[in-house]
């Protein structure tokens, strides 16, 4: 079963960093990467800019139009007005089928801001001590997922998130 997480990093380059590192786990068959895609905000701009990391997806990739929607819905919805904001609602109410609800959307848009990235993965089968050791110097921090309480708590564990 895959999972979705997202990890912030401290940095706008963070994000890119991951998933150079994804790409070399993948590859160790040390995790499949069913898709990924990061957010990168430089201090000095005024919104993220996003991308696909297609090298990673594999044949379960959710696609751009998934990626396109959920970044309109964390990061561009305050600049369309309110008639866009009632039909992004909408929109948002189907995402939330899948576990993408109110909720994930206003955490995540809170903690993504200048200076920072975001890393969005769709993954499974992960050899989580290898990636540990892999991410030790980068330090994300967990936002958000679609495990269990029990399960986000291990993960949350082995990464040392507090968060």
């Amino acid at each position: 079963m895959a999972t979705l997480t997202v990890w912030k990093f401290d940095d706008a380059g963070g994000a890119a960093r991951a998933g150079e590192k994804l790409a070399q786990l993948q590859k160790q068959g040390l995790i499949q990467v069913h898709d990924a895609a990061a957010a990168s905000w430089p201090a000095d701009k005024k919104k993220p800019r996003t991308t696909q990391l297609n090298h990673l997806a594999g044949a379960g990739a959710l696609g751009g139009a998934f990626w396109g929607l959920l970044f309109g819905l964390l990061f561009f919805i305050p600049l369309f007005g309110m008639a866009a904001g009632a039909a992004a609602g909408a929109i948002g109410g189907a995402m939330s089928d899948v576990g993408i609800d109110d909720d994930f959307i206003a955490s995540v848009r809170s903690e993504v801001e200048p200076g920072t990235s975001a890393l969005f993965l769709l993954s499974s089968d992960a050899v989580i001590d290898k990636v540990k050791d892999a991410f030790a110097e980068d330090r994300p921090h967990l936002l958000r997922t679609n495990l269990s309480d029990a399960d986000e708590a291990k993960l949350r564990e082995v990464f040392g998130d507090d968060a």
